[in-house]
């Protein structure tokens, strides 16, 4: 375990290659709930200023609660600080924002997210699954999950929520990746002229997307449908708003169910006496979905900066300094889930914080919910089990608990579907 002065490294992106680091996490929230944490200039991403790792759950919830404390708009919401060039483009976005400006674009984009047009998109989702499970299941073999299903069943629901032409979601895929995997290998980063690494996040690295945000919201108005970018393009959002808007439906829209179902598959495949339970309907589908959303949460961490200076856990923190909040880890904290480490599909009740908490709750809890239960009863319909074919890969990011392939062997199910 690389340490310094004692205390577990939970920055390194590469650490998360393997998974969670368990073993990290319990010794920080027993001996260093708020521990300081150095932050090197790792895969030629240049050195910052260090931060307070945040691990223990009541201390978590208390911070995203907390905005007066702790700001997203500050320095934004990434470990790394923006380039200050940057910071008031990235302000733009309602997740890099604070009360009450906050709330009044949640409240705006929130018309879009009616429970009615999330309910009536379930039977969408449903037919998705059985299509892309039925064509994993006739390719034979030991089919990767993630590239045969999982992939595809989180880009296509969310492109036909959003309301994006089937010809051009290939778009949405490529920024997405840009975005979420800059950390990974697979993805190498875009230099500029002097050889470092430009923030895929940067204006410069978000203009192909903002104008074809542009493009699309003009024709949902000349056009309009059933969809959120149309309720999107004719609310009182400013250009600059809705292009951040689509940037972050696109990318945590997408990333939130790409990374949890596959997590969660995974998760089942390691623990074949829960996935039993679920397959006989012991478990409820619902509650296996939160239970498996705690063990695999598909954001590992989020920053804050402190707008004033203030204490947690008995540590003082400083105005100015950089907080980050370990999902990952609250999800499993002795203090609050009996026995953490053991995946139980029953499970209630189950605070876990893996859709955040506070004002930044994440806005399509809901629809990720609703997709990730369609995805496991149909999983279920579609065979008698699954279990690993080989190790699965994972994304190497502090950000996203993502896995990159998942090759599963599929039991042949007890009877032909109805």
């Amino acid at each position: 375990m690389q340490e310094s002065g004692g205390v577990p490294d939970v920055f390194d992106p590469r650490i998360y290659a393997t998974g969670i680091p368990h073993d990290r996490f319990r010794v920080l929230r027993d001996r260093a709930p708020v521990a300081r944490q150095e932050e090197p200039e790792i895969l030629g991403w240049p050195a910052g200023p260090g931060f307070w790792a945040v691990t223990r759950h009541a201390d978590v919830v208390r911070v995203l609660k907390d905005s007066a404390t702790y700001s997203s708009c500050l320095g934004a919401t990434q470990i790394r600080d923006p380039d200050p060039a940057d910071l008031p483009f990235i302000r733009r976005m309602m997740l890099n924002q604070d009360p009450p400006d906050h709330g009044r674009l949640r409240r705006l984009v929130s018309r879009a997210f009616t429970p009615g047009r999330i309910e009536r998109f379930a039977v969408t989702a449903r037919e998705r699954a059985r299509s892309l499970l039925a064509g994993a299941i006739e390719a034979g073999g030991e089919p990767d999950l993630v590239r045969t299903v999982t992939d595809d069943y989180a880009l296509l629901n969310l492109t036909d929520l959003l309301g994006v032409p089937p010809s051009d979601r290939g778009l949405l895929h490529t920024w997405t990746e840009r975005v979420i995997a800059y950390q990974d290998p697979d993805e190498p980063p875009v230099l500029d002229a002097e050889g470092r690494p430009v923030n895929p996040r940067s204006p410069a690295m978000l203009a192909e997307m903002f104008g074809y945000a542009q493009e699309l919201a003009a024709h949902k108005r000349a056009h309009p449908a059933d969809d959120v970018m149309t309720v999107l393009a004719t609310s009182e959002l400013a250009d600059a708003e809705l292009e951040m808007f689509f940037f972050l439906l696109t990318v945590a829209g997408n990333d939130t169910v790409r990374s949890a179902a596959p997590g969660g598959l995974l998760a089942l495949a390691e623990h074949q006496e829960e996935q039993r339970r679920l397959w006989t309907g012991e478990a409820d589908t619902g509650t296996a979905v939160d239970e498996l959303l705690r063990v695999h949460p598909p954001v590992l961490s989020f920053r804050r900066t402190a707008a004033r200076d203030t204490e947690l856990a008995g540590q003082k923190i400083r105005r100015g300094d950089k907080v980050v909040v370990f999902h990952a880890s609250a999800n499993h904290d002795e203090r609050v889930f009996p026995d953490p480490y053991r995946l139980d599909l029953g499970r209630t009740p189950n605070p876990h914080v893996s859709f955040g908490d506070g004002p930044h709750v994440c806005l399509g809890a809901h629809f990720a919910r609703l997709q990730l239960r369609v995805l496991h009863e149909e999983v279920r319909g579609a065979c008698a089990g699954l279990e690993l074919a080989g190790p699965p890969r994972r994304l190497v990011s502090n950000f996203i608990n993502g896995v990159k392939s998942l090759p599963v062997r599929l039991r042949e199910p007890f009877a032909p579907r109805a």
